[in-house]
């Protein structure tokens, strides 16, 4: 089967989306599939892998994102042999789906995998009424146009009936290749300067306005005046990098906040797999990878009830969920932080929940859905 997948953006810019589609794209490429990704921008950039067919796009300030209508005509050509097509994003790279495959009968699929609305207000600035209505109007259309609608989430699809979205939506989760986080070697604290007794609390992810991190160091600054043992590791670099780093240097517990930078797939993992808990505050996800990574590596997981962490951790099974309120946030970091046996009991029953989101399980979900639209979209004989 040929599948393209269409992205706005792609590598070198990371991002949940990035990741998800490069490990898809493996996945399905080692189940003897061709798959091509069809993005914007970066056309000097070097791909690791084959098959990323870029199109010219203007550059979106330093967003990673490109802006551009139409893809180059060698590009469209190709994309009008794909078998079926698979829309990460639904403006730019959903509108050029529907230009160029609907006519071809090329079944479209569209994965949402981003609260727009919340997205709106961090990085526009608009008030909710007007990021809300302005979703209302495109959201619905787009996905009656689209083939399927999939959702990684029950929570996110839930947020897509809200915005007045009627058309079937089918839930299949995004997968992780769990092996290499339950396979990490969390022996390795004094390589980073850490003890047996030092408590980790470990974020992984990129350091950006909607993760909620600024909520986060304040909580721990509270942790860390009661629990000396307390650390609070940041793995990952993105735009507000320099601003938390101030804020630490603010923190009556500057010395016990630790960011990483960008780390190795296998860096990452080891860092989690030495931690004891991971934390997030965000409230904007809407299937979380780094969380099925750290439950996969073992870890409890600390997050605040919301879609895309409350779907994946179960309360007081797999990890502690909070109320969007810095004490009772703040009390549960303490909790996990002071009771080890808690920890060890999440923890196991994390890293067993992790399974269902495996990626040879998830890779087969969605094979079997595209296999599906492909053969109603054969003529008949």
């Amino acid at each position: 089967m040929r599948i393209g997948m269409m992205a706005d953006t792609y590598k070198p810019h990371i991002s949940g989306i990035t990741n998800y589609i490069d490990l898809n794209k493996r996945s399905l490429e080692q189940a003897g599939h061709e798959v091509y990704v069809f993005t914007f921008g970066d056309l000097e950039y070097t791909d690791d892998e084959p098959r990323v067919i870029r199109s010219p796009g203007l550059p979106l300030m330093d967003t990673g994102y490109y802006l551009s209508l139409s893809y180059s005509r060698p590009a469209k050509h190709l994309l009008q042999r794909m078998d079926i097509v698979h829309v990460h994003h639904p403006f730019l790279s959903g509108r050029l789906a529907l230009r160029y495959c609907r006519p071809l009968r090329i079944p479209i699929v569209f994965t949402n995998h981003t609260r727009y609305d919340l997205y709106a207000q961090t990085y526009l600035g608009l008030p909710d009424e007007i990021s809300e209505g302005l979703l209302k109007t495109y959201m619905p259309p787009f996905c009656e146009a689209v083939d399927m609608v999939v959702s990684p989430s029950e929570g996110m699809a839930g947020v897509l009936r809200k915005l007045g979205v009627t058309t079937h939506i089918e839930v299949v989760p995004n997968g992780v290749d769990l092996k290499t986080f339950q396979a990490a070697d969390g022996n390795c604290r004094a390589e980073f300067g850490f003890n047996r007794q030092d408590i980790l609390l470990v974020y992984a992810g990129r350091l950006a306005p909607e993760k909620n991190l600024e909520f986060l160091l304040k909580a721990f600054s509270g942790v860390a005046e009661a629990i000396p043992q307390a650390h609070l590791l940041f793995v990952g670099g993105g735009p507000m990098e320099e601003s938390l780093q101030a804020q630490a240097e603010q923190s009556n517990a500057s010395r016990r906040i630790h960011f990483m930078g960008m780390q190795p797939h296998e860096a990452v993992a080891r860092c989690l797999a030495m931690g004891d808990v991971f934390v997030t505050a965000s409230i904007t996800e809407v299937h979380p990878l780094s969380v099925i990574e750290a439950m996969a590596a073992g870890l409890p997981v600390l997050g605040i009830h919301s879609v895309g962490v409350g779907d994946i951790v179960e309360d007081g099974s797999t990890g502690l969920l909070s109320s969007h309120d810095l004490a009772a946030f703040t009390a549960h970091m303490a909790r996990l932080c002071v009771d080890a046996d808690l920890r060890l009991k999440l923890g196991n029953a994390a890293r067993q929940a992790a399974e269902k989101y495996a990626i040879e399980r998830t890779t087969q979900m969605m094979l079997e859905r595209y296999q599906r639209l492909v053969e109603a979209a054969a003529p008949s004989q």
